[in-house]
C-alpha cells in the first residue's frame, strides 16, 4: 500500500478534504495510475481530471516505438505529427500513449496509403490541432460548469466530471465530423478549392479590423473581462461576415477577413464596425482597413502585399471608420460614399499610399 502522505500528496489538507483526496488517490492508483502521474497531477492541481481523462482516452499502455511498428509509421513522423497537433512527445520507449493515440496513428497510415504526402499531413495536423485544442478547452470548461457544486469535495467532483465527460465525449466526434463536412461543402460552393490546388497568388481583397485602445483597456480591467471583449469581437465578426467574404482568423484584438469581391468585404467591415458601436460605451470601438492585390493562400491563411498593407492601413484609421486604398476603391462597383483622406506614409511601403474613407450609401 502506497503511503500517499509520505509522498507529499496530502500536504496542506485536513479533515474531509484530506479524506476525499485520499479516496481519490487510492481509487486512481488501484486503477493503474502510476505514482509519478499522481505526483504531476497534484502538483498541477489537476488530480480531479484524471478519472475523466482515463475514461475518454483509456489508460496509457503503448510506447511510441510500439505504435510506429504496428502502423508501419516512421517514429520520427509520428513525433512530427504529435508536435504539429500541439501534443507532447517523449521517450520512444515510454509507455504513455493510449488506444486513442494508436487509432490516430492508424488513420495517419490510411491517409498515407491513399497518397497524401507527409508534409501535407503535418500541415493539416497543425491547423486542426490549433483549432481543436481551443475547442477542447472550451468544452472542458462547459462540462465543469455542469458538475461543480459548492459543497462537493475533490473525490465527488472527480467522479461527477468523469461521468458527464464520458457521456458527452461520444457526441463530440460526430459533431466535429459534421462541422468539417459543412465547411468542406462551403469551400466547394465558394470555389475555394482553387486555394488548395494552386500554388500561385490570386487577386483578393484583404481587410483587418482591430479594437481601438485594447492594450490600455487591458491595464484597467481584469483578464476575464479582457478575454470576454476579444471573444465578443469574434462573435460580432462571424455575424457580420457574408459570402463570399470569410473570416480568416482572429489575432488577439483584431480579425482578418478576405474576399474575392471588394464590395462584399467593404459591406462586411462596415457592418462589423457598426455592430461594435452598438455594443455601447463599455465596448471599444473598431477601426478597419482594406487593400487588394495578389496574395498567396497557405494553410487557411494568406500572405502577400495586400495583407501587410491592409494591416498598416488599419493602424492609420480613426475609431469607427473604414479606410480603403485607392486601388481597392477603384475595384468597387457599389454606390459607396467616399471621402479622400490623402496620402500617407506606410511602414514597409516605399511610395506614399492614397487612402479613402468609405461609408454606406445614402438611405
Amino acid at each position: 500500500m502506497v503511503d500517499f502522505a509520505a509522498e507529499g500528496l496530502l500536504d496542506g489538507l485536513h479533515g474531509e478534504a484530506r479524506a476525499a483526496r485520499l479516496r481519490l488517490l487510492a481509487a486512481l492508483h488501484a486503477d493503474g495510475v502510476a505514482l509519478d502521474e499522481l505526483r504531476a497531477a497534484v502538483a498541477s492541481d489537476t488530480l480531479f481530471l484524471l478519472p475523466a481523462e482515463r475514461r475518454i482516452g483509456g489508460p496509457a499502455r503503448h510506447t511510441r516505438r510500439e505504435i510506429a511498428a504496428e502502423t508501419d509509421l516512421d517514429v520520427e513522423l509520428l513525433d512530427e505529427l504529435r508536435r504539429a497537433q500541439g501534443l507532447p512527445t517523449g521517450d520512444h520507449d515510454e509507455r504513455d500513449l493510449t488506444d486513442a493515440d494508436l487509432e490516430a496513428a492508424r488513420m495517419a497510415r490510411i491517409f498515407l496509403d491513399a497518397g497524401l504526402e507527409p508534409e501535407d499531413m503535418i500541415e493539416v495536423a497543425r491547423i486542426l490541432g490549433r483549432g481543436l485544442s481551443q475547442a477542447a478547452e472550451v468544452m472542458r470548461r462547459m462540462t465543469l460548469r455542469l458538475v461543480v457544486e459548492p459543497d462537493a469535495d475533490e473525490h465527488e467532483l472527480a467522479v461527477s466530471y468523469a461521468d458527464v465527460a464520458s457521456r458527452l465525449e461520444p457526441l463530440a466526434a460526430p459533431m466535429l465530423g459534421q462541422l468539417l463536412n459543412l465547411h468542406l461543402r462551403h469551400a466547394v460552393r465558394a470555389e475555394l478549392l482553387r486555394d488548395v490546388v494552386s500554388s500561385e497568388a490570386r487577386d483578393v481583397a484583404v481587410g483587418f479590423a482591430d479594437l481601438v485602445g485594447f492594450t490600455r483597456v487591458g491595464e484597467r480591467v481584469p483578464p476575464e473581462e479582457l478575454g470576454a471583449i476579444a471573444a465578443r469581437l469574434e462573435i460580432l465578426a462571424t455575424q457580420a461576415v457574408t459570402l463570399p467574404t470569410r473570416m480568416v482568423k482572429t489575432i488577439g484584438d483584431a480579425v482578418m477577413l478576405v474576399s474575392p469581391d471588394v464590395d462584399a468585404l467593404v459591406e462586411s467591415l462596415l457592418a462589423l464596425v457598426e455592430a461594435a458601436d452598438e455594443e455601447g460605451e463599455q465596448f471599444p470601438q473598431l477601426r478597419a482597413g482594406i487593400a487588394c492585390g495578389p496574395a498567396l493562400p497557405r494553410a487557411g491563411d494568406w500572405y502577400g502585399r495586400p495583407v501587410n498593407l491592409a494591416s498598416r492601413v488599419t493602424g492609420i484609421a480613426r475609431p469607427g471608420t473604414v479606410l480603403v486604398t485607392e486601388t481597392a476603391m477603384d475595384a468597387c462597383e457599389a454606390d459607396w460614399r467616399w471621402s479622400r483622406v490623402g496620402e500617407r506614409r506606410v511602414r514597409g511601403v516605399r511610395e506614399a499610399v492614397t487612402l479613402f474613407r468609405v461609408r454606406p450609401p445614402e438611405a
